[in-house]
């Protein structure tokens, strides 16, 4: 049970609550941001002092029928109510290191997938295998260490490297926020993996937009179902995103592809033929 990450998770939940969301009257003279404590405890019929402690890190491990009173009083996700259960211990965790060996099958899938680009992303965010469409379109990966391989710190650079252009994709503030969302998640899955925790300390330290992320405490992105790369040498490439989650590793299997005829296809199609030397992004 993280008790400080517990109780942080619940304060940010409530501030963003207005009393008119959960059928309470909002009233004069509100000095806090979103519902009161003794608000949330009434609606998970819990005590107030109970949850004040829960709040502040000093009470025991919640019940599962606590933890989902709580989570129905607060109006959370399906996601965030996941996040609740591992930040009390009352969920399987995963103790151990993210595994970053990608399935063999999977490798050979990548390379039978001629006019998609694809690649496996680790738990922490980290491009572990690539085709050689995701090569051209992105960038050639073989030559960088696994460190530089890192999308989040390709999202959130540190002073050492001012560029933050992420490939030129449309949509940069919405990838840096689910790279802050997923990381939040991983290092409630693996809050004892040195690899995990040290990469959000870096980033924390190292960016503020990463830091002022990193306290909204959220953990449910919205999917990412298009996204334009303004590629250096072919120009705009708008492409279908499809995310698959590999669920014995704990990685994911992200894909972009075209409409056959689109321009986006056509696009693809002159990477193929150029190969990851056409691909020249500021590092």
């Amino acid at each position: 049970m993280d008790k400080q990450e517990l109780g942080a998770f619940l304060r940010s939940r409530r501030e963003r609550l207005r009393p008119q969301d959960v059928g309470l009257p909002s009233g004069p003279r509100r000095r806090t941001p979103g519902l009161r404590r003794e608000e949330v405890a009434v609606l998970a019929h819990i005590s107030t002092e109970y949850y004040i402690r829960l709040e502040q890190g000093r009470g025991p491990r919640p019940s599962g029928d606590v933890l989902a009173a709580i989570a129905g009083a607060l109006r959370l996700t399906d996601a965030e109510s996941d996040h609740l259960h591992v930040l009390a211990g009352t969920a399987p965790n995963r103790t151990g290191l993210h595994r970053r060996d990608v399935r063999p099958s999977v490798l050979a899938l990548l390379q039978r997938l001629p006019q998609t680009a694809g690649f496996v992303m680790s738990a922490a965010c980290e491009v572990l295998a690539w085709n050689d469409l995701a090569a051209a379109l992105m960038e050639d990966f073989a030559p960088l260490a696994p460190e530089d391989r890192n999308l989040a710190r390709r999202a959130f650079p540190g002073p050492q490297r001012t560029d933050a252009t992420l490939y030129g994709v449309s949509d940069a503030a919405e990838f840096r926020l689910s790279v802050v969302m997923q990381l939040r998640t991983t290092l409630a899955r693996y809050p004892t993996d040195p690899a995990v925790t040290g990469l959000v300390d870096e980033l924390r330290d190292a960016s503020p937009d990463f830091a002022r992320l990193w306290e909204r405490h959220d953990v449910q992105a919205a999917p990412m179902l298009t996204k334009t790369f303004r590629h250096p040498t072919v120009g705009e490439v708008a492409v279908d995103c499809d995310t698959l989650t590999l669920t014995d590793r704990d990685q994911y299997l992200v894909l972009f592809s075209a409409p056959p005829g689109s321009p986006g296809a056509e696009a693809l199609a002159l990477l193929n033929v150029l190969g990851a030397e056409a691909s020249h992004y500021p590092r």
